[in-house]
């Protein structure tokens, strides 16, 4: 599956919230799944359904294809610790979504962008792949040539009132982040509730 390109609106309707990176929209004005029988009365959702709305948050909100989510919960599974806490590691250390816990894009798909144009430097080298895994201690920059662009020193200036979590580090002036230590799991974005555990439990019989 491609990466979603379609409303994202309309995604956050089917799931029941608003997801804070894949859209700045804060609150639904219609929150019932669109539809024209959507705002019927409906039944219990079965377990099936709650495991997959809550991994179909996680997926839309760091913007990543079934294929490649389904790695990370293998990759979770493999390494020691809670495993659900493990995944959201591996997903908020990903470049694209350290660019814009830093302040520096509106959405995930905004950061991914910046990345994907080359705009972005970790430890001095330009990468441009969003799904760089970033370790604890590496220093995160906007290139020299980049921070001339009008959306950039835009961008830079609204990241100074920005409320960033404890994992990160950032210096407006001088364009220039670091990821102090690994993501913590606790620290996930405000807005986003996910059950993590249900989302392990959806794939327990695909690994």
């Amino acid at each position: 599956m491609a990466r979603y390109r379609g409303p994202r609106v309309k995604i956050c309707r089917a799931l029941g919230t608003a997801l804070p990176g894949l859209t700045n929209v804060t609150t639904l004005d219609r929150p019932y799944p669109p539809g024209e029988h959507a705002g019927r009365r409906r039944g219990k959702p079965s377990d099936y359904k709650i495991r997959l709305a809550e991994k179909q948050k996680l997926r839309f909100h760091y913007g990543v294809a079934e294929k490649q989510f389904k790695r990370y919960v293998a990759e979770a599974t493999r390494r020691k610790g809670p495993t659900g806490q493990n995944l959201i590691t591996m997903l908020e250390s990903r470049l694209d979504n350290l660019i814009w816990r830093l302040g520096l894009a509106p959405t995930i798909p905004a950061a991914r962008q910046m990345v994907v144009h080359g705009h972005i430097l970790v430890n001095g080298g330009r990468v441009d792949r969003p799904s760089y895994q970033v370790n604890a201690g590496s220093e995160i920059s906007i290139r020299t040539k980049s921070k001339e662009k009008p959306f950039i020193q835009e961008r830079l200036e609204q990241s100074a009132s920005r409320t960033r979590p404890s994992f990160l580090e950032f210096d407006p002036a001088q364009g220039v982040g670091k990821l102090v230590i690994s993501p913590d799991p606790a620290e996930i974005p405000h807005g986003l509730e996910v059950n993590t555990q249900a989302v392990i439990e959806f794939y327990s019989q695909q690994l």
